[in-house]
C-alpha cells in the first residue's frame, strides 16, 4: 500500500496528465487546422522521412514534453495514420527533440555548473550530437523504408470529428469550436482508458521488484549466475579496454545509477587531474551505457509498455537502446582515439 500510494499512483498520475495533454493537443491540432501552421517547420523532418505532415506536430511537441509527443504519436498509430514501421521511424526522429528539452531543465541549470564549463559543455555537446545522429538515422530510415503503404493520411478523419461528420452541423456539432473541443476531450478520455490501466499494472510490478531488489539479485545469481555486485568486474574490464584510469570504475558505477551524483563524484577528480576533460566525458558516457540496464527496467519499459502495449513497446525499447548504445560507443571511441 505504501508503494502504491507513495510511488506508483503519483507517477502514473503525472504520466497520465502528460499523455492526456499530448493526445488532446493532437486532436485539437487536427480539428482546428493547427497542423497546417506547423507544417512549414516540420516538413523538413517529415517530407524526407516519407511521413505525413501531422507527425511533425508530435515531433515538435516533444521539445516541450516528450511524454506529450509520445501521446500524440500513440494517437496517430491507434487511428491508423501510421503503421508500426512508420511509428518506429517517428519515435526515432523524436530523439533529438526529446533531448533538447533536458538542456533547459537539467543540463544547463544543474549538470554544467557541477562539472564546470569546459567539461560540462563537452559532455552536453556529445550527448546532443548522439541524439542528433539518432534523429538523422530515423529520417534516413524513413526515406529508405517507408512508402505510401506505411501511412494513411485519410485515417486522420478518425481523429478529426469534423471531417467524419460531413456537411453542416448544429451549433453543438463538430464543425463548431465548441463541438471540436468536446470531440477532442471525448477522444482523449478513450485513449486514457486504454493506457492508464497498463501503466498502473506495470509500475506496480516494477515498484515491487525494486523494493525487493535483494531477492531479485539472489534470484539472478541463482538462475543466470550473475549478481548485481558482480557487475563491477565487467565494468572494470570495459574501462581498462578503452584506456580509462582505474578511478573510472566507481564513477561509472555511481553515474549508472544517478547522473547528478555521478557528476558530483567526478568533478573533484577532474580538478585534481585524475581525468582529462575527454576522459571524464568518455567515463560519463560509458556510465550512460551501463545505466541503460537500470533505467530501461525502472522507466523505459513501464512507460513504453503503458503507451504502446507490451509487443510494440518492446520494439520501441529495443530500437532506442540499440541506437543509443551504438552511437555512445562511437562517441567514446572518438573521444579517446
Amino acid at each position: 500500500m505504501d508503494l502504491l500510494v507513495g510511488t506508483v499512483l503519483p507517477r502514473v498520475a503525472r504520466i497520465g496528465v502528460l499523455v492526456a495533454i499530448g493526445v488532446l493537443l493532437a486532436n485539437l491540432a487536427v480539428s482546428f487546422g493547427l497542423v497546417d501552421r506547423v507544417a512549414a517547420l516540420s516538413r523538413y523532418l517529415t517530407e524526407p522521412a516519407n511521413l505525413p505532415r501531422e507527425v511533425g506536430t508530435a515531433i515538435l511537441a516533444t521539445t516541450a514534453s516528450p511524454t506529450a509527443g509520445y501521446g500524440m504519436l500513440a494517437e496517430y498509430r491507434e487511428s491508423g495514420v501510421l503503421d508500426d514501421r512508420a511509428t518506429l521511424v517517428a519515435v526515432t526522429i523524436n530523439t533529438f527533440f526529446g533531448f533538447a528539452q533536458h538542456i533547459f531543465t537539467f543540463y544547463a541549470p544543474v549538470l554544467i555548473p557541477i562539472l564546470g564549463l569546459e567539461v560540462g559543455l563537452l559532455y552536453v555537446g556529445f550527448r546532443a550530437a548522439i541524439a542528433l545522429a539518432i534523429t538523422l538515422v530515423g529520417i534516413l530510415a524513413g526515406r529508405l523504408l517507408l512508402s505510401g503503404g506505411n501511412v494513411d493520411a485519410a485515417a486522420m478523419s478518425a481523429i478529426d470529428g469534423s471531417n467524419a461528420a460531413g456537411g453542416d452541423q448544429d451549433d453543438d456539432g463538430p464543425t463548431t469550436a465548441r463541438g471540436k473541443v468536446r470531440e477532442a476531450v471525448w477522444s482523449t478520455g478513450d485513449k486514457l482508458r486504454s493506457i492508464l490501466p497498463r501503466l498502473l499494472v506495470v509500475y506496480v510490478l516494477v515498484a515491487v521488484l525494486i523494493a525487493r531488489q535483494d531477492a531479485v539479485s539472489a534470484f539472478m545469481e541463482a538462475t543466470v549466475g550473475v549478481s548485481i555486485p558482480g557487475l563491477a568486474a565487467p565494468v572494470e574490464t570495459l574501462a581498462g579496454l578503452v584506456g580509462l584510469p582505474g578511478a573510472a570504475v566507481p564513477v561509472i558505477a555511481v553515474f549508472a545509477i544517478e547522473t547528478t551524483n555521478g557528476a558530483i563524484v567526478i568533478a573533484p577528480l577532474i580538478e585534481q587531474g585524475v581525468f582529462t576533460p575527454r576522459q571524464a566525458v568518455a567515463t560519463m558516457l560509458i556510465g550512460g551505457i551501463v545505466s541503460f540496464a537500470v533505467s530501461t527496467f525502472k522507466r523505459s519499459i513501464p512507460f513504453q509498455y503503458g503507451i504502446w502495449g507490451a509487443e510494440f513497446g518492446s520494439k520501441v525499447v529495443a530500437v532506442n537502446t540499440a541506437l543509443k548504445v551504438v552511437f555512445i560507443g562511437i562517441a567514446v571511441v572518438a573521444l579517446l582515439a
